[in-house]
């Protein structure tokens, strides 16, 4: 059982900051791909940004500029950097991690972006 726990959401204002971290735990064999989503209300759940356990990235072209993510290997954990935010942002946040031959899912964590 792998179990992803997410935290760093919350309001912010436009033009600020926030890091989101996923860290997972549990008896993993091989964390291939570490990924970010999001989905906002009435919208489809989209991909955000994606690292390799090589460290390659990828970004979704809305957030290009203004978002890094992150991992660190020891402890499982990927992070998403989150600046310049807008009010386009605001979503319900998950990480999804590829480990083994099974995908993992985060609980959720909420970004709202307003004045």
């Amino acid at each position: 059982q792998v179990q992803l726990v997410e935290s760093g959401g919350g309001l912010v204002q436009p033009g600020g900051s926030l890091r989101l971290s996923c860290a997972a735990s549990g008896s993993i064999f091989s964390i291939h791909v570490m990924r970010w989503y999001r989905q906002a209300p009435g919208k489809q759940r989209e991909l955000v940004a994606a690292i390799t356990s090589g460290g390659s990235t990828n970004y979704a072209d809305s957030v290009k500029g203004r978002f890094t993510i992150s991992r660190d290997n020891a402890k499982n954990t990927v992070y998403l950097q989150m600046n310049s935010l807008k009010p386009e942002d605001t979503a319900v946040y998950y990480c999804k991690v590829n480990a083994g031959m099974t995908a993992y899912w985060g609980q959720g964590t909420q970004v709202t972006v307003s004045s």
